[in-house]
């Protein structure tokens, strides 16, 4: 993956802008999942000549416990943008979310193929808009709503404030044209700032976890949480599952990175609901780590976008192949040989109790 930036592709500057902030050393922390926080305690002398990868999401059999996170505006990145991210998700066995900020809609979407697709939603300030989305979406074949629940106000992106970020006029909000709100309006700072100061409804609350579920069948994912306290709420509204996003740390500084949030996360919800993890997975091995510590499940985006950027479709799936063979790999050496071996004394974190040494 690091390969693709050193290639003289226009589309790869457009991706780029958010990898730039790895110079922060804030940035490693609150993103990656470092080396250092967790290390691996692998078994032996097991038979590993089969491994079971696949798993079970909301009850919709996938081929791996890797999955693809919404990332907004694809078609910056290529001219195929959420098409090619359908395509090669569902060639895959995984599941796609869908950005309610794609440049692609829900139908055009539906209508590359099967495949198992949740829906990533904002609430707007009209209800009406998001009460016709979630209808769209439910008609177009998706299985789950993602609701994202930690941008009330979208956090400082100042180099998106320096480069005064706007979508490019050849694009739109696709899902929301017709209504007015496709567009994002040139503005002295950020653009999408402005848009979501304009739009998004700052007043959401638990209260309106319950509400949607008046409006759809679909089962709620409660993306953003970081906290037990928020866990054990999201459970009491009737969530179906819980992401553990701090949203690429491009909202709050000096929030937990998702693999040091995580394990308090799991240990709130007490198995009542799934828990999935969403940020800084980079190779086969966060995948390992992230379901040693609970996770149910894992989502990638700034893969997917990378190396949409630089190939297109087959750009995803080479990245899809790459994080499942790595992980398989990763699987076989610690002596698991299905998801359910997977355990917490499989790796050592830093901010465990040192284990003692056994007498012989």
């Amino acid at each position: 993956m690091r390969q693709l930036q050193s290639r003289n592709c226009q589309r790869w500057r457009l991706t780029i802008m958010h990898q730039e902030q790895r110079t922060s050393g804030l940035w490693l922390k609150t993103e990656m999942l470092s080396p250092r926080f967790c290390k691996f305690r692998p078994r032996i002398l097991i038979d590993v000549s089969n491994i079971d990868m696949t798993t079970t999401v909301l009850g919709f059999k996938i081929s791996m416990p890797i999955m693809i996170a919404p990332t907004a505006f694809q078609k910056m990145a290529h001219p195929e943008g959420e098409y090619a991210t359908a395509r090669a998700a569902s060639a895959a066995g995984t599941i796609m979310t869908l950005s309610s900020w794609a440049t692609s809609s829900v139908e055009e979407v539906a209508s590359t193929g099967p495949g198992i697709r949740f829906f990533q939603l904002y609430v707007y300030k009209d209800r009406h808009v998001v009460a016709q989305l979630v209808r769209r979406a439910e008609r177009a074949g998706f299985k789950a709503i993602a609701l994202t629940v930690d941008t009330p106000r979208l956090g400082r992106r100042e180099d998106d404030i320096k480069n005064r970020f706007t979508l490019p006029p050849f694009l739109t909000l696709k899902n929301f044209e017709g209504l007015n709100l496709g567009k994002m309006d040139k503005a002295n700072d950020s653009g999408l700032a402005s848009y979501v100061a304009g739009q998004i409804d700052r007043s959401l609350s638990w209260k309106d976890v319950k509400w949607l579920q008046t409006i759809t069948k679909l089962p709620i994912l409660v993306k953003g949480v970081l906290t037990a306290e928020d866990a054990r709420l999201a459970v009491q509204s009737g969530a179906a599952g819980i992401i553990v996003s701090n949203h690429g740390a491009r909202q709050l500084d000096y929030v937990p990175s998702t693999i040091m949030a995580l394990e308090e996360v799991v240990k709130a919800a007490q198995g009542r609901i799934p828990v999935f993890l969403d940020g800084g997975v980079r190779r086969g091995t966060d995948v390992f780590k992230a379901l040693a510590l609970g996770a149910s499940g894992i989502f990638i985006g700034r893969p997917v976008v990378f190396s949409l950027a630089a190939e297109g479709e087959a750009g995803i799936r080479k990245v899809l192949q790459m994080l499942r063979e790595e992980f398989e790999l990763t699987m076989a050496l610690s002596g698991c040989r299905s998801l359910k071996e997977i355990t917490r004394n499989h790796i050592v974190t830093e901010w465990d109790a040192p284990r003692p040494v056994p007498r012989l």
